[in-house]
């Protein structure tokens, strides 16, 4: 129970901030299959093992649960008023953790020629969707304010940030600070948790959203890992490398937009820190395979 609470609380803190997925945390902590197969047997599997997965998805859930309501608290404003350090720490993060996944890969990383293009595709999709959204100006979403037209892009967002979030690549976070959303979704929940129930609707279709998105994009990982294993973690590892782009491009993105981060804004110390936290994953990752 210990152990998949930890897993879930680190994979919240890194789905709430923009550039890193749960997805990658569970690929660096060794438990990604394990992770995706769940999921896929409770929508698709028999009753024993849907039975099997809800209990592991439930003690993963509730490490999850507390890490993001933490983070939602906390990050909500530190996000605004330190986005340069932030977005450091989490660039410094992704750069260890890029070398961790090709080694626990090794065996499809070997495979360039299968790969290369699939890894191109994963830069081009991350950085093209980055680009086009700062050229296309998106009115600041109120949340509080219910609309059928906003409850369907949150739908729509809903979707497609989850399918992120369990990639370990770009983060569903990444992709709702691309479509302008980052911000109104957590504030919502904020405010859902201070019993503003005003946010309650629009966060409604965007949970089904999530959820729509979560029974696709699963079944379809789990083939992708399955059958086209080397193709697959080559455009996770082109998506990572795209994330680079959507952090440095993140602070533009703001209610108040910032500039991007730049050298003079990119803080080495919060870098180092992503750095380190990457690394303190792997450890607890070694020793928790060496204990069994």
């Amino acid at each position: 129970m210990l152990r998949e609470g930890i897993n879930g609380f680190c994979m919240a803190l890194a789905d709430s901030v923009p550039g890193v997925s749960g997805g990658t945390v569970a690929f660096i902590m060794g438990f990604y299959d394990q992770f995706i197969g769940s999921i896929h047997n409770l929508t698709f599997g028999k009753i024993n093992e849907k039975k099997t997965a809800l209990r592991y998805l439930i003690k993963l859930g509730v490490g999850w649960a507390v890490g993001m309501i933490m983070a939602v608290l906390v990050l909500s404003a530190l996000f605004e008023s330190h986005i340069y350090i932030v977005s450091s720490l989490f660039m410094g993060f992704i750069a260890g953790a890029i070398p961790l996944i090709i080694l626990e890969e090794k065996n499809s990383f070997i495979h360039i020629a299968k790969g290369f293009l699939f890894c191109l595709l994963g830069i081009v999709l991350v950085a093209g969707i980055t680009w086009a959204n700062g050229k296309i100006a998106g009115a600041s979403m109120d949340l509080s304010q219910f609309s059928i037209g906003l409850a369907v892009k949150l739908f729509f967002i809903g979707m497609i940030a989850i399918c992120a979030m369990f990639l370990p690549g770009i983060s569903g976070s990444t992709l709702l600070l691309i479509f302008g959303a980052y911000i109104p979704v957590i504030m919502a929940i904020k405010g859902v948790l201070s019993l503003n129930l005003s946010y309650v609707p629009c966060l409604f279709f965007f949970g089904c959203g999530v959820l729509t998105g979560a029974v696709t994009i699963v079944k379809i990982i789990k083939i992708c890992l399955e059958k086209f294993r080397t193709q697959t973690v080559y455009m996770i590892l082109g998506m990572m490398l795209g994330s680079f782009y959507a952090i440095i491009m993140g602070p533009t993105t703001l209610e108040v937009p910032q500039k991007a981060l730049s050298l003079d804004t990119f803080s080495i110390i919060a870098a180092a820190v992503g750095l380190i936290l990457v690394l303190g994953m792997q450890l607890i990752k070694d020793k928790s395979s060496a204990s069994r």
